[in-house]
């Protein structure tokens, strides 16, 4: 028997209709398929009768399936014979482990497509108004995570971020913002520099707060900022600023 195709879909950054329609056929074509914690359950409904829904997410110190479990479900899956999608919030391939699982399917020899996802990066900023680019603010973004899966792995390189791209959008950061932000201002970057928190990006409880760097950490404490969240650094925070000022202004005026 040949093996079953797997399916590797961004889900996208939390709100239903940010989903493709190439990752909605999928969904409707799976006989098996393995979320993760930050997908939009409203997904699910488009799964045919009778699939398999299984979770398998991950939140800071809980899994529901390691990472080697995960593999292994796709791989037996595949070789059964049963189309599976792995369904992923934002793009498999941005800090989702879809690498790791496309190898692994690889290996066996098990086909695998893989289907792009509107990045949670690149969605949050643009639903809290925040430009990652502009033309008089930054011409650069890097794209980082904020705690590494392995106690091995090296660490992240802050000294070279702090003033190698202007715009710094930090993943799975929350938790350690305190030690991100006194890096950032150990190696130089301005204490004064713009910060955002996006907690729950493009759903309906979404939050956005906004600070200076030298006090971020206490302002996430009070605010009671929770994942998932991301953290933008950069001057292109202070767009969304302008950009919700010139909106009240027009309502006003409107009004």
């Amino acid at each position: 028997m040949r093996p079953a195709p797997v399916y590797l879909v961004g889900a996208g950054p939390g709100d239903p209709e940010l989903v493709t329609l190439k990752a909605i056929r999928r969904i409707q074509e799976a006989d098996v398929i393995l979320y993760d914690r930050l997908v939009n359950e409203d997904l699910l409904a488009y799964a045919k009768p009778g699939a398999t829904l299984l979770y398998c997410g991950k939140s800071p110190g809980q899994h529901a399936m390691s990472q080697r479990q995960i593999e292994a479900l796709l791989i037996d899956y595949a070789l059964g014979g049963r189309t599976v999608v792995r369904l992923k919030g934002g793009d498999p391939f941005v800090f989702g482990r879809g690498g790791e699982e496309a190898l692994a399917l690889a290996e066996r020899g098990i086909p695998c497509e893989i289907v792009p996802g509107v990045t949670s990066a690149i969605g949050a900023a643009a639903a809290s108004r925040i430009p990652l680019t502009h033309r008089d603010l930054a011409a650069s973004f890097a794209v980082v995570t904020g705690s590494r899966c392995r106690e091995d792995a090296p660490p992240v390189r802050w000294d070279l971020l702090a003033h190698g791209v202007d715009t710094l959008v930090v993943y799975m950061g929350i938790g350690r913002l305190e030690e991100i932000r006194t890096e950032l201002l150990r190696h130089g970057k301005p204490p004064s520099t713009p910060v955002a928190l996006i907690e729950r990006a493009t759903t309906d409880r979404q939050r956005v707060v906004t600070g200076a760097l030298e006090h971020i950490h206490k302002l996430a404490e009070a605010m009671k900022i929770g994942n998932p969240a991301l953290i933008v650094i950069g001057e292109v925070v202070l767009a969304r600023e302008q950009l919700l000022l010139l909106e009240a202004q027009a309502r006003l005026a409107i009004g």
